[in-house]
């Protein structure tokens, strides 16, 4: 097989392909046996009728157009390893000549991951916010620890935020019609929180026990999509609560500590941990970020604009702004993954089995699946490839990261090695 490259763009190939037919004997084969499988011929078994007698009743050219579409796809892969070529999407295929006996000739016109130079990554520098508590952060946390042992007590006053509201809650239409979904008696809720419905916590706040209060809204979704709805909502009683007094008594209640002293340094050092993985985070956000800016990569349109349409083929064409939008993104997330594919190959990134794993197990809820049923899915929907390419790129940015400068606010160097073992399997050692 004979392949040449035509560079029709910086993200757009030609290949020119040329197969001699000694080399097409496997793809032959599989064509007559695929016809014969299709086939009744009387006196011959399904899928056992003999190629000569397969050209003598259907004809050379019935079998010449299956060995060729065999054919095709086969060298058009082999010419893309021997180019070193990487498709992002599929090739335009014209089969340019066929002689029988001599020569399959065919050109593929395809979208390819355009040339681009790596930066130097030490030369990369991201600052990420400190890891070291403040003495609020500390107070904070053991304020939310007391407020889990807090008691209830009524009030005589206002509603504020942080309260505690014990309301019946009625819903109807304009038209006066109850709404089933509406309707509640003794919802206990803490105000300010915002978990009830939109307009609530603005309506209620304010309130005191027996109160009544009425306001509307519109849901977004469901069966009353658009229709504006009104609530009346009586409150039976406004609770505050009160917090257990700070002391040693409390942290041997809430802890297996002695003293509020050693409880106070325990959440100190919880704190140093959670804050490092926000670090993580934070530094992988960045150093992200800053390859994608520091990285200049022409990207083909014609991927982009399919992205594009395939975003809005529910039959909502958007807005200018909408569309804007979507483009944008389509364009980091190619980008993003023209880099961190580069990066994966020159540093031989590969992905384990375990890894594989990992990733399943972590990713198998988001979905409400199990992990053996997520990989079930994936197998069915051949997901997996894909699978495999997010943890890979995600191993990519983890070998980045370990070469550029992170520090946080202070100007401190940040130790990262926290990655490998606390986050997910794209912080793993590249294998």
């Amino acid at each position: 097989m004979k392949s040449t490259v035509e560079t029709l763009s910086p993200t757009r190939i030609k290949l020119v392909i040329e197969v001699p037919f000694d080399e097409l004997k496997e793809s032959f084969d599989e064509a007559y046996a695929t016809i014969g499988k299709q086939v009744v011929v009387p006196g011959f078994r399904k899928g056992k009728v003999p190629a000569r007698v397969i050209e003598q009743r259907f004809g050379r050219g019935a079998v010449l157009d299956e060995a060729v579409n065999n054919a095709v796809p086969k060298a058009y892969d082999e010419a893309l390893r021997e180019n070193n070529i990487v498709p992002v999407a599929r090739p335009d295929i014209e089969v340019t000549d066929i002689k029988d006996g001599e020569l399959l000739a065919f050109t593929a016109e395809v979208d390819v991951r355009p040339e681009f130079e790596l930066p130097a990554y030490d030369t990369v520098k991201v600052e990420v916010a400190n890891a070291t508590p403040t003495d609020e952060d500390v107070e904070t946390q053991l304020t939310s620890l007391r407020t889990r042992f807090a008691t209830l007590k009524d009030v005589d006053r206002a509603a504020i935020d942080g309260d505690v509201l014990l309301v019946d809650l009625a819903g109807e239409t304009p038209e006066g019609d109850s709404v089933d979904d509406l309707v509640g008696n003794a919802l206990s809720y803490e105000l300010g929180t915002d978990g009830m419905l939109p307009g609530f916590d603005e309506a209620v706040r304010g309130a005191v026990k027996d109160g009544e209060v009425t306001f509307s809204f519109t849901p977004q979704n469901g069966d009353w999509t658009g229709v504006d709805l009104v609530v009346h909502v009586k409150v039976q009683s406004v609770r505050e609560r009160e917090l257990p007094e700070l002391n040693d008594d409390f942290a041997q209640l809430a802890s297996e500590f002695d003293t509020v002293e050693e409880l106070r340094s325990d959440v100190a050092t919880r704190l140093i941990r959670m804050k490092q993985l926000q670090q993580a985070d934070e530094a992988r956000e960045k150093t992200h970020e800053a390859l994608l800016a520091l990285i200049d990569i022409p990207l083909p349109e014609g991927v982009i604009k399919a992205e594009v349409e395939d975003h809005f083929s529910d039959g909502h064409a958007g807005d200018d702004t909408h569309r804007s939008q979507v483009e944008e993104q389509a364009r980091t997330g190619l980008k993003s993954q023209f880099i961190l594919d580069k990066i994966a190959e020159i540093e031989e990134i590969s992905v384990g089995e375990t890894e594989l794993s990992a990733w399943l197990m972590q990713n198998a809820p988001r979905y409400g699946m199990a992990p053996d049923q997520f990989a079930q899915a994936l197998m069915s929907a051949n997901q997996v490839p894909m699978a495999i390419q997010d943890i890979r790129r995600g191993k990519a940015l983890a070998a980045a990261m370990k070469q550029v400068s992170i520090v946080d606010a202070d100007g401190n160097v940040v130790d990262l090695a926290i990655l490998e073992t606390d986050l997910n399997p794209g912080f793993t050692e590249a294998e």
